[in-house]
């Protein structure tokens, strides 16, 4: 009897644990998909910025996202670290550090216990800081080469996207940047979380203090048009109100000049994404780098080049753009072969014939990158060859992965540190983990499903052919894959989405019964309000990049003129007089003027249990 009880017990516990595990995967897949359909729709854009500048009847309105005006007034005119001191005060009611260069282990402590307590450093000493970080860079090559023979270890971190915690931890478990305490951090230091800047300096500070012992790669989101869509941008002038514009334009040089790649002992090549079939170390070695101050930014024959991306066909022109593009966004598969990346868009898939055919040609070893989430913090592929390192522990939500870094000794066997930084004092068990991490997905998936409704009821009208607004689960599934295109287990999660029948078949409307617009205008036709919820983070970039004084403020023509011309490159079709009521329905004080992020409050999704709660 004890036995039996046993093993029952023993099977229920295996039972429950297998059905968590399950909740937990399919729950990470949606905040992925997501994620990269997200990605998809950014580097789309840089075909839409090229439109605009074709057919804007004001195109200065929009050409200064593509030149650099303001970077060079803050760097060009070569102001020094004492002409930034006459020209910015510090007031004597400032308390947090106060920086003198050249800077010391000292003022980097301080920098930590500020940002401990959530105090900002002053705009002055930001500004001189990230003017001494570019000058230093500038001298750096493209791809960095170091050895294990001056310290015992070489610290590798990933992603932090802006988590300060994290950063915090890796130092409190492994030690500052020292001469014998060696560190690279490969690239997507900002962007989703939110204290990317206090990161930044950071990172910066110790790059000054130890330039030969901290090295820093670029990602795909050391981009100012990145940061438009995923925080940075808006985080700096939130933080910097008075010089946030001069901070965001020097910002914009020094991610330039961030080196590409690092090689440890000739052996060890790292950089942020991956490698392609193209990939060729000795151009990326000899490129300016610091010309490309945006992926997202369109070269010159740009229609060519995004069927080149497409294609993969070689080409002379976009070479060097091609070439970053693909260290920076590309991601390796367990297939052969090299293929475009279409979930994020952009870059490429690489098999592992394509890892040792790079590796024979260089005499390599190992390639460790970055760019991808990860649950364990870190994922090894391609027989061991490629390493991915994830650094941000909670990346989706709280308790959703770890974070981890590596330790590379001189052997150059990798050791693996995982973590994960807690909010809560009380550690939450596996189930309520699981549930938080559930829940949060589900609301965004929802969103998603809600911001397609209009294709979402064609697809499933075309299998209801009686009318009956019921189909089967199949039917449902297929019709969701279709629109969406997220590559998700539907089956599974159609419990958790629609419901059903006593014969198992989908009531399909029921997908966007717990979902409504936050403020619904009743002059505007259902379909445009749709249409405004799915490319809201698109409009907000874009009126961002119009709105040149972050007044936050857009005249009622520029609105009309730009969402007209997005509406044509979509190929929208949009009545001219809805779009008219529209506008004049959220000028709230007829002014002449648009609060944009009113606007875009009012066209985002509702839950509605949500707000019953609340």
């Amino acid at each position: 009897t004890v036995i039996r009880a046993a093993i029952l017990i023993q099977n229920w516990y295996r039972l429950t644990m297998a059905r968590l595990e399950m909740r937990r995967r399919y729950s990470l897949s949606i905040f992925q998909s997501i994620e990269y359909a997200d990605e998809q729709d950014q580097l789309q854009l840089s075909n839409f910025f090229t439109f605009m500048l074709d057919h804007c009847a004001h195109p200065d309105s929009v050409s200064h996202i593509f030149t650099s005006p303001s970077v060079s007034q803050v760097v060009d005119e070569g102001l020094s670290l004492t002409e930034f001191e006459k020209k910015i005060d510090v007031p004597d009611s400032y308390c947090g550090p106060r920086l003198s260069f050249p800077l010391t282990v000292e003022d980097a402590n301080a920098l930590l216990h500020a940002f401990r307590n959530e105090q900002l450093l002053h705009a002055r000493y930001v500004l001189q800081l990230l003017s001494e970080t570019r000058r230093v860079l500038k001298e750096m090559p493209n791809i960095t080469h170091l050895s294990t023979s001056y310290s015992k270890e070489i610290t590798v971190c990933g992603d932090l996207h802006g988590n300060l915690d994290d950063l915090l931890l890796i130092f409190y478990k492994n030690g500052l940047p020292s001469e014998q305490n060696r560190y690279v951090f490969n690239g997507d230091f900002v962007d989703r979380g939110q204290n990317s800047m206090e990161i930044l300096i950071i990172l910066f500070a110790f790059l000054l203090i130890y330039p030969n012992d901290l090295h820093l790669n670029r990602g795909n989101h050391e981009d100012y048009i990145m940061n438009l869509r995923y925080g940075f941008t808006k985080e700096v002038s939130k933080k910097y109100k008075d010089h946030g514009k001069q901070i965001l334009c020097l910002l914009r040089d020094v991610f330039s000049w961030l080196p590409l790649a690092t090689i440890i002992d000739s052996k060890v090549l790292i950089l942020h994404g991956g490698i392609s079939d193209t990939t060729d170390l000795d151009f990326l070695s000899a490129l300016e780098r610091n010309k490309l101050k945006s992926l997202m930014r369109p070269p010159k024959s740009v229609r060519d080049r995004q069927d080149q991306v497409k294609e993969r066909i070689p080409t002379t022109r976009p070479i060097c753009y091609l070439q970053i593009l693909d260290i920076l966004w590309s991601d390796p598969r367990s297939q052969n072969g090299c293929t475009p990346n279409k979930c994020r868009g952009g870059g490429c898939y690489f098999g592992p014939d394509v890892t040792a055919k790079l590796f024979e040609k260089y005499n390599l070893k190992m390639l460790i990158r970055s760019h991808e989430f990860k649950p364990e913090g870190y994922e090894i592929s391609h027989d061991g060859k490629v390493i991915t390192i994830f650094s941000a522990s909670n990346y989706y939500e709280e308790g959703s992965n770890r974070g981890a870094y590596i330790k590379l000794n001189p052997e150059l066997i990798p050791r693996f540190v995982q973590y994960r930084v807690s909010k809560y004092t009380r550690r939450e068990n596996l189930r309520e983990r699981v549930g938080t991490i559930e829940s949060s997905a589900l609301k965004s998936l929802r969103e998603k499903i809600y911001a397609h409704r209009a294709e979402l009821t064609s697809a499933f009208a075309q299998y209801d052919l009686n009318g009956t607004g019921k189909i089967s689960v199949n039917d449902w599934a297929a019709a969701m894959e279709s629109v969406l295109q997220l590559e998700l287990p539907w089956r599974m999660l159609r419990s958790q989405l629609a419901q059903t029948n006593s014969a198992g078949e989908v009531d399909f409307m029921s997908c966007f019964y717990d979902l409504k617009m936050g403020q619904p205008i009743k002059e505007v036709q259902p379909a445009l309000v749709e249409t405004l919820c799915r490319y809201r983070k698109d409009l907000e970039i874009i009126f961002n990049v119009i709105d040149k004084d972050h007044s936050g403020l857009i005249s009622l023509e520029e609105f009309s003129q730009t969402w007209k011309l997005f509406a044509s490159h979509l190929g929208i079709d949009m009545h001219d007089e809805s779009l008219d009521k529209l506008v004049l329905s959220i000028d709230y004080n007829k002014d002449g003027h648009i609060d944009f992020n009113e606007f875009l409050e009012a066209f985002h999704v509702v839950h509605r249990l949500e707000k019953k709660a609340n």
